[in-house]
């Protein structure tokens, strides 16, 4: 990999990635809707590690200039790293849909967006590499956060459908599941320390996946147990529970 896109690039994580890959001498094209956000960060990548980095605007509820964003950049990269998402309120959303519908393009609907452009792309030049960041909220329906839950849940599943799309032209696929991540996200939210990522964690499992070809990966393997558990629990005694 030379040339890597990260979408959602002011978010923690995304910046952590940014600088194990800009280590390795990649050039980074990292987009973001507020770029002014962003500079500092170049300014420090380029800093400490001589690479090319440039920013590029990208909205991802702005789904009708998706393919015109991608065709700007100025070399179309090898890898991409679709970082963005909005937790939201959920009780909010419940009763107003233009926060429910944020949730949903945020997490499902704008992320499908960009990256079918991407693997249409790759697809034609037969190499490249996808990494989707989901969740785990998506392997079940809970009432606390169903709403981003069902968007990460179909994220997963069109993220699974791509890497079976693409397996046979040499496009590789990654589905991330972070647990609680130590954000900006999660601000102002109790998480027991062994549940929480830290960004560079999440970022060194990454770039780890990208180099061994993983399919899907578990941040924090405990998170793998705790849904094999909660997926485990028949509906009929799940419904009655407060989670």
């Amino acid at each position: 990999m030379k040339n890597i896109l990260v979408l959602g690039a002011t978010s923690e994580v995304a910046i952590a990635v940014a600088d194990f890959l800009a280590a390795r001498a990649c050039n980074l094209f990292l987009a973001s809707r507020n770029v002014s956000r962003l500079e500092p960060v170049r300014a420090d990548l380029q800093l400490k590690h001589q690479v090319v980095v440039t920013l590029h605007e990208f909205d991802a509820e702005d789904q009708t200039n998706h393919q015109a964003f991608y065709e700007q950049l100025p070399v179309k990269p090898d890898c991409v790293i679709c970082v963005f998402g909005y937790l939201g309120n959920h009780h909010l959303a419940l009763t107003n849909w233009s926060e429910c519908n944020k949730i949903l393009v945020a997490n499902y609907t704008g992320a499908v967006s960009i990256l079918n452009v991407v693997a249409n792309d790759f697809e034609s030049k037969k190499q490249g590499t996808i990494v989707g960041v989901s969740s785990v909220a998506g392997e079940r329906g809970r009432q606390s956060n169903y709403l981003y839950g069902s968007a990460k849940s179909g994220f997963t599943a069109y993220l699974s459908g791509l890497r079976n799309r693409l397996y046979k032209s040499g496009v590789h696929v990654v589905t991330v599941k972070p647990g609680f991540i130590n954000t900006r996200m999660l601000a102002g939210l109790s998480t027991p320390s062994v549940l929480t990522a830290q960004p560079g964690q999440v970022a060194k499992k990454i770039v780890k996946s990208i180099d061994r070809k993983q399919n899907v990966i578990y941040v924090l393997p405990v998170w793998r147990w705790i849904m094999t558990v909660i997926k485990c629990i028949p509906e009929a005694i799940f419904k009655r529970l407060k989670l």
